[in-house]
């Protein structure tokens, strides 16, 4: 483990736990999880047998304990727990073992045929929260958040409950630096790269061979945006993600497409736009014009609630603090040359 704190005075946290069988998830792989506490903490953590003792200045001490109450109790309820629930549970802790359990309610679980998902901050909670009571909703904030992951959760639990008919997944085939005139298939081989990432979140809940057989049905959709103009979608649930590179008339369009018994999460990231310049946002726009309207359940999220690797939120931050620079304009051909 790591070696003592500091603070030569600080009493050590002693816990006993009643049921050895959880305790090699609750300590991880080789003790992984409770170093992950430790340098969270800046305390040590020592466990002989069903027995913990927590070492370190009494606000880390405190908050160590709580983290790993939290993650006891998980088990317990016969839920996993990985690295990404030991982050869950550091982020919340210092608010005591009362406000990491809230984040693992049964009221916040989504089900699906997989596996349970839960938040990992609070940022997820209220997103979760606002997707159940919303018929519109949008997710706004960096990569990494789980922005469209957890609006995916909720629809394929819903779904599953019967609740919808259908899950429809739509992202404008807006280029990243890339032009699709230039890769190589047909329309939906060309579309397909940009789609991916909604047929991964889909592959963490539901197993493949459910997903081909919805897919042929129909449940599940996954569509580029331009394909839904002049649709009525109801009994669906419905996702827009990368909504930053729509165009406020193709915003409008998606938004007005909503039908009886329908539900709509919209995600984007408005720091990686990548309309040409000078092309407004459909979702800034959107968030413009639907600000106060009833019905509208809005979240944002921030670096801090980044859930991928801890250097993601890090780089992020770094971005965010750099100026702002206008990339320089292509010069203007001389008059009378094709452009």
């Amino acid at each position: 483990m790591t070696s003592a704190p500091a603070d030569g005075d600080a009493r050590p946290i002693h816990l006993e736990f009643a049921d050895n069988g959880l305790l090699p998830q609750l300590f991880g792989e080789h003790d992984g999880h409770l170093r992950q506490i430790e340098r969270a903490f800046g305390v040590s953590v020592t466990s002989r047998g069903n027995r913990v003792a927590v070492i370190g200045a009494p606000s880390g001490a405190a908050a160590a304990r709580a983290a790993l109450e939290a993650l006891y109790q998980r088990l317990e309820r016969g839920l996993a727990v990985g690295g990404g629930e030991v982050d869950a549970a550091i982020r919340t802790a210092t608010e005591g073992a009362g406000g990491v359990q809230t984040l693992w309610s049964e009221e916040l679980t989504i089900r699906t045929r997989k596996r349970p998902i839960t938040p990992r901050s609070p940022t997820q909670a209220a997103y979760i929260r606002a997707l159940r009571r919303h018929a519109l909703v949008f997710g706004l904030g960096p990569a990494g958040t789980g922005k469209t992951y957890l609006a995916v959760a909720c629809a394929v639990d819903r779904l599953i409950a019967g609740e919808v008919d259908r899950i429809i997944l739509s992202r404008p085939a807006v280029e990243a630096g890339e032009r699709l005139g230039f890769l190589p298939g047909d329309l939906r081989e060309k579309v397909d790269p940009y789609l991916r990432p909604l047929y991964d979140a889909l592959h963490d809940m539901l197993p493949g061979d459910q997903i081909a057989k919805r897919m042929a049905s129909g449940e599940i959709e996954v569509a580029p945006l331009a394909f839904m103009r002049g649709r009525t979608l109801a009994d669906a649930f419905v996702i827009l993600d990368e909504a930053q590179n729509t165009t406020p008339i193709q915003m409008k369009m998606f938004l007005t497409r909503l039908g009886e018994n329908a539900q709509m999460a919209v995600t984007g990231d408005l720091s990686q736009v990548d309309l040409p310049a000078g092309t407004p946002s459909g979702l800034t726009d959107a968030l413009d014009t639907l600000a106060g309207v009833e019905g509208i359940g809005f979240v944002r999220f921030t670096d801090a609630d980044v859930v991928r690797h801890p250097l993601v939120a890090r780089i992020v931050r770094a971005y965010d603090a750099r100026p702002v620079t206008t990339p320089p304009r292509s010069p203007r051909p001389p008059a009378g040359r094709d452009r």
